[in-house]
């Protein structure tokens, strides 16, 4: 009888395995380009670029999904500003993701907590049940875009990721020093290990100007990024330089700075968004 018991619960994992592949599968074909945004290392503005590369596409009119799978540190919903949490859906097993503009909607973690400071003690195991579900059982539009921040590293979370949406490519952010560029080093092995297609390089914290007399001073030194992306033979999307308000706007949730084309970071930025539209052909 326990025999019988564990083998009719196996086949009850199994079906439900089945049917979460089908609506993975499914969800996929509704989505046309899938880019997860990823760093060998924290505290190189990768979250920042993915929110920041989120809006600008929906601005452009493009119909986006932003994606937080940064299950232990997310970051997402508070540069947004976002408020409120998901909502049933029709679907009795789905939920609805945050519609935070009228071309943008958003998935977190943080969106499924009442406490936003609570921590998320997950192992491997579950961290990769909860992205499944974040493809599956989130009522997602049809989309043109879906961007995916991903926690830095080459861990449980970019690897569920490219198991659940193979077609996904990486953009891959850095910073200009050496003990960033290692750490990307790692990240581009990764994606070739995994036959994850890279779309490119991204090089943040270029160098800030000087608000007194205009000259750039390369804080973390300059051009490494685009040294590593010729030497790793991948496209290399721009520079991004440093930008106090990129900060202050991140902390007060409000990316308007993207509206303001005067700003040196908004240009490249954008330069930048061009440079993404123009390798997808969209």
């Amino acid at each position: 009888m326990e025999q019988m018991t564990l083998n009719t619960e196996d086949q009850n994992r199994r079906a439900q395995q089945d049917n979460q592949d089908k609506a993975i599968a499914d969800r996929r074909k509704r989505i046309k380009h899938k880019i997860m945004v990823m760093s060998g290392k924290g505290g190189v503005g990768k979250s920042s670029v993915a929110a920041y590369l989120s809006v600008a596409l929906a601005n452009r009119g493009h119909r986006v999904g932003l994606m937080d799978v940064d299950l232990h540190g997310p970051s997402i919903p508070r540069m947004l500003g976002m408020k409120g949490n998901v909502q049933p859906s029709s679907d009795a097993n789905k939920i609805l993701p945050v519609q935070h503009l009228p071309n943008l909607e958003v998935m977190s973690i943080e969106a499924l907590t009442q406490n936003k400071d609570a921590a998320t003690i997950w192992r491997g195991p579950l961290k990769g049940a909860a992205i499944r579900q974040f493809i599956a059982d989130i009522e997602w539009r049809d989309l043109d875009f879906m961007v995916i921040d991903s926690p830095p590293g080459t861990g449980d979370e970019p690897l569920t990721v490219v198991q659940s949406i193979p077609e996904a490519l990486a953009l891959i952010v850095t910073t200009p020093q050496e003990v960033s560029l290692a750490d990307v080093r790692k990240s581009i092995n990764f994606c070739r290990q995994v036959k994850m297609k890279i779309l490119g390089l991204v090089q943040n914290m270029s160098g800030l100007t000087c608000p007194h007399c205009g000259e750039i001073i390369d804080l973390f030194k300059n051009h490494g990024g685009q040294r590593t992306a010729e030497k790793e033979n991948i496209t290399f999307l721009g520079s991004l330089p440093i930008e106090p308000a990129v900060v202050q706007n991140g902390d007060a949730g409000n990316l308007g700075l993207l509206k303001d084309d005067k700003v040196p970071y908004t240009q490249a930025f954008a330069e930048m968004v061009t440079k993404v539209e123009e390798l997808l052909g969209t």
